[in-house]
């Protein structure tokens, strides 16, 4: 009869945590793989807007940049605050910016695009 892992009695807790940390990386770079949503996050590098503002910027209706922030706050990228009724987003942190000017940097240099 096979054992479950459960009761094995060797599982290495690191290698799991481990495992589970490379599974949210992993998840975490899965949503830059939307132009859309790297086109929003650039257009924030800028400074906050709000998804009227964005939805301008973009050439989107403000339901398909709602769409799009809500992934992008589910998964800590952005950040919102509320004046009055208007809300505003911006990067969640300078990590995040990073990743996107480094990521952009990136592609400049190994394709040749020119700022």
């Amino acid at each position: 009869m096979k054992q479950s892992s459960a009761d094995c009695g060797n599982i290495d807790m690191a290698n799991e945590l481990e495992k589970d940390f490379i599974q949210d990386v992993a998840e975490f770079f899965k949503v830059f793989g939307d132009v859309t949503r790297i086109r929003l996050l650039q257009s924030l590098l800028a400074g906050e807007k709000n998804v009227g503002e964005i939805a301008e910027c973009l050439s989107m209706s403000q339901s398909a940049v709602s769409h799009q922030l809500r992934v992008l706050r589910q998964n800590l990228l952005v950040k919102y605050r509320k004046e009055g009724k208007t809300v505003y987003y911006s990067l969640d942190d300078e990590h995040v910016q990073t990743i996107i000017e480094q990521g952009m940097t990136h592609i400049r240099h190994k394709y040749g695009y020119v700022e």
